[in-house]
């Protein structure tokens, strides 16, 4: 059998190659049954060998002599058992590898004759104390194609993922980079562990130096793999080693070279129990090596589970539990905190410095999965005398068999996410803009542009035309003289302009602050920037366009409309104003003679035209007050609509905007969330 180093181990999937078949006939690979105990014993040790001579550095051709002798003596070995063959028949040293796998040789036939190369793990590696102590066992079994089921996430957990990538793309010109990378990360994470094996659960066994933890995981595979040692640290790059095929990809995503991957030693129950379980040694997370604690966070973010190993000495350790287990105590469901050494406890100590550990658990946030209650769980065991590591294999096993910890990772880093993303989205004030503070806009700006004036304007407008229509002659004569009479004041109007305009500029710039202050009260600081920053954008050259709006929205030119009644008010104050001239040439004509006398008729003719006129014009402006004062609101809600509409435009859309836009991510966050 050639023997397998980790320098040539690699994810290459070799062709098919007939004088491969034939070298594997000669191995006695076939159905004749079970090799002997001795072949495999034999064949792991020079695995070992090869492998161990390869990792400790040495050259290519090295490890190639290694691996040569080792085949030639596998060869012997094989074809001893298989009967004594001619030699013509023997078989050139072929330079690609095979994998003796521990489930049977009927395995490595059928990955050499379907030309695919397993998941790319190396064989498992037993040591001479090891294979001596305890004789592997292959079994023969059929070969079948082994196909990678991708992992499916379920409704809600797809439903909050979309929800998380609508958030983090509609809030991407609001916030930046830095605040949003954790929720892009989670994103980017969760896409690439669904299209992995959703048929493995990757867990991640992490401690503290001198914990036990690499003992530990050499105790769950059956065989030393890891180094143990008084050596601090011990190990210096994380290990993987698979129970079952398929997960080359899944250990390709934790950056694992292909001489740190291993095959458990494997039996029919622990081959059952273990079944799709992927499990990484990582190297010590308070290791005086930055790169090692560098490994260890890299790793933790893309495992599906972990196992905490704790020992009596250090479990209490602050930086164990302020920097990893608080931090995660939203992963709770995918943890085990295990309590390693016991065996150095004596008495009933074990059990006191367990329930310490659960307090501590308990103060970090860690819910506990105890009385049925989802959560970590937390066992006590001796990786050294083997206490307790049944109790740990069976819920292990029974955690990978449900093969819902990779969606149950997703879903702790999406409320992990969430919840560092709530100062930028949660608040508990009520948000937007009320109507109130709208009208109270509009009224600001209508107040700047001058709308209750002009209505005002429009009204006198309107009773100085009536006045105009319906006055009598001799009055609109002395109105007309008093006009001529008045001083030039064009100077001081013009200094009033200037005033007049400063002051309605002045009135728009505390109309918007006061509208945007009310707008971004209650949201989170970026959304209240970005409400106030539209408010500011808005409001540059709305004084000039309130001024011009004013202009054209102003009094039409012209006199105002007159109502149907007023020609018949023309025509009395005519009538009166012909009485007085009439009465007037009679008292005339007969003071000079040229009538007979008699003054009543032309007294009377002109006290009722002096009477009637004045009374005819008060009776015009009495009626005149009404078409008046709906003349200058009319003029006046023009003017309003038009600041309105010029406000609005400007400064309540684009606010309007950013307020819907929070509204829609306030919504996606609430999906992400769950609520």
């Amino acid at each position: 059998m050639t023997a397998v180093t980790d320098q040539d181990q690699d994810h290459t999937e070799p062709t098919d190659h007939p004088d491969r078949a034939d070298h594997a006939d000669h191995a006695g690979v076939g159905d004749s049954g079970p090799a002997p105990a001795e072949d495999a014993v034999s064949d792991d040790v020079s695995e070992t060998a090869s492998a161990e001579g390869a990792s400790e550095g040495d050259g290519p051709g090295d490890a190639e002599a290694d691996s040569n002798a080792d085949s030639n003596a596998d060869g012997d070995v094989d074809r001893g058992a298989a009967g004594d063959k001619p030699a013509g028949d023997t078989v050139p040293e072929e330079p690609a590898r095979t994998e003796e796998r521990s489930d049977g040789r009927h395995a490595r036939v059928k990955a050499e004759s379907e030309g695919s190369w397993d998941d790319g793990l190396i064989a498992r590696r037993v040591t001479e104390e090891t294979a001596a102590a305890q004789p592997v066992v292959l079994e023969t079994r059929a070969s079948a194609p082994q196909t990678v089921t991708p992992l499916a996430y379920d409704g809600p957990l797809r439903s909050r993922l979309d929800a998380l990538r609508e958030l983090v793309g509609l809030s991407r010109t609001r916030l930046d980079s830095r605040t949003l990378s954790e929720a892009g990360r989670v994103l980017d994470e969760a896409a690439a562990r669904r299209r992995l094996s959703g048929q493995h659960t990757v867990v991640a066994i992490a401690g503290a130096t001198g914990s036990g933890k690499s003992q530990l995981f050499n105790t769950l595979a059956g065989v030393t793999i890891s180094e143990t040692g008084v050596r601090r640290p011990t190990t210096a790059a994380p290990i993987v080693c698979s129970w079952s095929d398929g997960a080359a990809t899944l250990i390709d995503r934790l950056g694992v070279p292909g001489r740190l991957r291993r095959r458990p030693v494997q039996s029919a129950q622990s081959e059952a129990q273990l079944r799709g379980l992927v499990l990484v040694d990582l190297p010590d997370h308070d290791s005086a090596a930055v790169q090692h604690r560098e490994q260890v966070d890299r790793i933790l973010a893309l495992v599906d589970a972990v196992i905490w190993v704790v020992d009596p000495e250090k479990y209490a350790d602050a930086v164990l539990h302020e920097r990893y287990l608080r931090p995660m105590a939203g992963h709770a469901e995918i943890m085990f905190v295990v309590l390693n050494q016991i065996d150095r406890l004596p008495g009933e100590a074990a059990e006191q410095v367990l329930d310490d550990l659960r307090r501590l658990l308990d103060e970090d946030g860690i819910a506990l999965g105890e009385y049925g209650e989802p959560g970590a769980t937390v066992l006590a065991l001796s990786a050294l005398t083997g206490d307790g590591i049944g109790e740990l294999r069976e819920a292990l096993g029974q955690f990978v068999a449900e093969r819902g910890a990779p969606a149950r990772r997703i879903a702790a880093d999406v409320d992990a996410a969430a919840w560092r993303l709530r100062p930028v989205y949660a608040t508990g004030r009520r948000t937007g803009l009320s109507e109130e503070a709208r009208d109270e806009f509009a009224a600001r700006l209508a107040e700047a542009v001058g709308a209750t004036a002009a209505g005002e304007a429009a009204e006198r407008a309107w009773l100085r035309n009536a006045g105009r229509a319906c006055g009598t002659p001799w009055l609109r004569l002395w109105r007309w003289y008093e006009d001529r009479r008045e001083p030039a004041t064009g100077r001081v109007l013009l200094r009033a302009q200037a005033d007049e305009e400063a002051t309605a500029r002045q009135r728009v710039e505390q109309a918007v602050r006061t509208l945007a202050e009310r707008a971004s009260t209650g949201l989170p600081a970026p959304w209240a920037q970005a409400v106030r920053e539209a408010a500011v954008r808005g409001s540059q050259g709305l004084p000039e366009a309130l001024d011009e709006l004013a202009v054209r929205a102003g009094l039409p030119p012209g006199r105002p409309p007159r109502p149907g009644w007023w020609p018949a008010a023309v025509l009395a104050q005519a009538s009166m104003t012909v009485l007085q001239v009439l009465g007037g040439l009679w008292l005339l004509g007969q003071i000079i003679g040229f009538m007979a006398p008699n003054l009543g008729v032309p007294v009377l003719l002109m006290v009722a035209g002096i009477v009637g006129g004045p009374l005819v014009e008060w009776s015009c402006r009495i009626a005149a007050r009404g078409p008046a004062r709906r003349y200058g609101t009319e003029a006046e809600r023009r003017l309003r609509e038009a600041a309105a509409g010029c406000g609005r435009a400007r400064v309540l859309d684009p606010v309007a905007a950013e307020l819907l836009r929070y509204r829609e991510v306030r919504e996606q966050y609430g999906r992400v969330v769950g609520v």
